[in-house]
């Protein structure tokens, strides 16, 4: 792939998602990705379901446009072929327990003494750091434990997981902008740096509205299905045939939506005169929204607020969300190749840039130890 981060190696020491989500971006950008796994059983999510021809589809996802190689970092042939890599890469990126890679000679202080310029990123359930620090940790963990699971689902329900994996992915997001910003510090100073990232402060660190709630009223959220705890309207209403989104977040747009509803009088109406008003008394609100509402069906509603700019839409499955043309023309579905199952579709990259093409189609999708020969004839 062409990009801004091209001509940079990272090595990638991930498996599963956090760690290979962000060496996806990374190499999406532009870099070389060499993968090292361990032998034989490689990434474990080479045996996450669901299944095409025995290849994992989970793993594929992740791991398009990168080389593989499989190397027992506890022995010493291969511990020499690993900093033969090493001594050529930008980064490092990993996500193994915190202590691990000090036991094999590989952790950062140690590292860094070598290679001063590399960047080398830690991603882990609960950082470097803290009482938490050698446990380990899965989204959900992190999820529940980061209290985005106590805002989630609907008022009273049982503990709802959000429907994917946000623990790992924000981790993986926030390591790829660490490691990005580390490039540009590099520049200036001509030397890397350690990047540690908490999954669990991922989570602290997305609760927006919920923790400014806390940390200024002592209020203690809950959940709230699909309302918004300050700005109403903005949840989903039931229509003639299923449900809509609507998002007025203002008053003029709050105005424009009572006229296609047809309740211009709900306009002046005290209860509703501001948002400060309408968050107060949405249940009343709602009552009458979805009188209206129910007497056509969501694209019919969808269509006539669309004329007016009013934020709205339908709820999608996975089917119809991948099938929208808004996302074709974005280019959100790629393909991918491998070497068995042949082309493979799987998500694009949502970060367009001016200067670099966004391709239809990535890089390969590995095999374990696919790239070996090639790897130790460059690195030897």
């Amino acid at each position: 792939m062409d990009g801004p981060l091209k001509n940079l190696l990272v090595v990638d020491l991930t498996r599963v998602l956090v760690g290979p989500y962000c060496t996806m971006i990374l190499s999406d950008l532009g870099a070389r990705v060499i993968k090292i796994e361990a032998p034989e059983i490689g990434d474990d999510s080479r045996k996450f379901g669901p299944f095409i021809k025995d290849y994992s589809a989970y793993f594929m996802s992740l791991n398009r446009g990168k080389e593989s190689i499989a190397l027992n970092l506890k022995n010493d042939d291969d511990k020499k072929i690993f900093e033969k890599i090493l001594s050529k890469a930008d980064i490092l990126v990993e996500n193994f327990k915190p202590g691990t890679l000090e036991k094999w000679g590989f952790g950062w202080k140690d590292v860094s003494k070598k290679y001063p310029k590399l960047i080398y990123a830690s991603a882990s359930g609960f950082g470097q750091t803290g009482p938490l620090k050698e446990l380990p940790a899965y989204d959900m963990v992190v999820q529940g434990m980061g209290g985005l699971m106590s805002v989630t689902g609907q008022p009273n329900s049982e503990p709802t997981r959000v429907g994917t994996s946000i623990g790992d992915i924000t981790a993986g997001l926030f390591t790829a902008i660490g490691i990005n910003a580390a490039l540009f510090d590099r520049q200036k100073t001509g030397k890397g740096m350690f990047i540690d990232v908490s999954m669990l402060d991922c989570q602290i660190a997305i609760l927006e509205n919920a923790i400014a709630r806390y940390l200024s009223n002592n209020e203690i959220p809950k959940p709230m299905g699909s309302r918004h705890p300050s700005i109403a309207p903005f949840e989903a209403f039931k229509t003639k045939d299923s449900y809509i989104i609507i998002a007025a977040g203002n008053d003029k747009l709050f105005e424009k939506l009572c006229n296609v509803l047809g309740i211009p009088e709900a306009i002046k109406d005290p209860k509703f005169i501001d948002n400060s008003s309408r968050s107060k008394n949405m249940d009343d609100l709602k009552k009458i929204f979805e009188n209206k509402l129910s007497q056509k069906i969501t694209s019919d509603w969808v269509s006539e607020m669309e004329k007016d700019k009013i934020p709205c839409g339908p709820i999608f499955n996975i089917k119809e969300a991948v099938e929208n043309p808004q996302i074709k023309e974005r280019n959100m579905i790629v393909k991918s190749y491998h070497k068995i199952i042949g082309e493979f579709k799987l998500a694009g990259n949502p970060i367009k840039m001016s200067s670099y093409k966004d391709e239809k189609t990535r890089g390969d999708i590995p095999d374990l130890d696919e790239h070996r020969d090639k790897i130790l004839k460059e690195f030897n």
